[in-house]
């Protein structure tokens, strides 16, 4: 760990718990940047799925069953 971040920790040792939750916050906030790569990833995803589903390339479960299958 650089200095820097030990500097942090040790400031972050000083903070009441309200102001470590906000902290966290924050930082979760700056990391949860969307990322058009993985959003186009996932879309593609979807459409494939969904035109298997469309097309009877895959089995679909209707919901009732899946609700029965686990209410035993």
């Amino acid at each position: 760990m650089t200095k820097a971040a030990e500097k942090i920790v040790s400031d972050i040792a000083a903070l009441t718990d309200i102001e470590k939750l906000q902290l966290v916050d924050v930082i979760l906030s700056d990391l949860d940047k969307p990322d058009p790569e993985i959003d186009r990833i996932w879309a593609d995803e979807a459409r494939k799925r969904w035109n298997a589903c469309k097309s009877g390339k895959v089995k679909t479960v209707s919901y009732k069953d899946v609700v029965d299958k686990y209410k035993r």
